[in-house]
């Protein structure tokens, strides 16, 4: 070769810089935190949408369903005793005696029995079923409902002028007598216990 430089012996000149093993280093970790991140980020996603937190969730639900229970309109704290309410009972049939009888009857299951004798003009001969509850607006789901339990096939009916807290039984035309106390005590039970029948499976 006939230029300026001449190449002599038998090593030859680098034609590129020697790589950095620091810069691969740091490029190799910066990858490995990169994909650490994404899998710790990954198993949170999971945990969110599968319900990860079961103790959180177990307790959430049972808080609502506490919660629910304490706000249901059907209560037993809503639900007067038997001993407290005073029952009236009228009879609208043309047989005689069937109001005392009945009336006997309710006070030996723990009802405060008021007046007892035939029904107004209202009602007498005038009930075409077993009989009919009258009492005031505030009995609707309180005292009526108690009642109700002794004669199952009775109707009810508030009467927003009614004054007292007292109830009216008037006996009707195809009335034999109160349910029998087993049957009226299971039914009266049920009453008192109305989350038992309306509770979630979660609950």
């Amino acid at each position: 070769m006939g230029g300026k430089y001449r190449i002599t012996g038998d090593k030859y000149p680098r034609m590129r810089p020697p790589r950095r093993r620091g810069r691969l280093v740091f490029l190799g970790v910066a990858c490995v935190a990169a994909l650490g991140l994404i899998g710790w980020g990954t198993l949170q996603l999971i945990d969110v949408f599968t319900g990860g937190g079961k103790k959180t969730t177990a307790a959430g639900t049972k808080a609502a369903c506490a919660a629910e229970a304490s706000a249901s309109p059907g209560t037993t704290a809503a639900l007067p005793a038997p001993g407290v309410i005073t029952v009236n009972v009228f009879n609208a049939t043309p047989r005689s005696g069937l109001a005392k009888q009945t009336a006997d009857e309710l006070k030996k299951r723990g009802f405060r029995i008021g007046e007892v004798g035939n029904a107004s003009k209202q009602y007498d001969k005038k009930v075409p079923g077993t009989a009919v509850l009258v009492g005031p607006a505030s009995s609707l789901n309180s005292s009526l409902p108690v009642l109700a339990t002794q004669l199952a096939g009775a109707e009810r009916r508030t009467d927003a002028a009614r004054k007292g807290p007292a109830i009216d039984l008037i006996l009707g035309n195809t009335f034999k007598s109160l349910d029998a106390k087993p049957a009226a005590d299971q039914a009266l039970a049920k009453l008192r216990a109305p989350a038992a029948t309306g509770t979630k499976k979660g609950c």
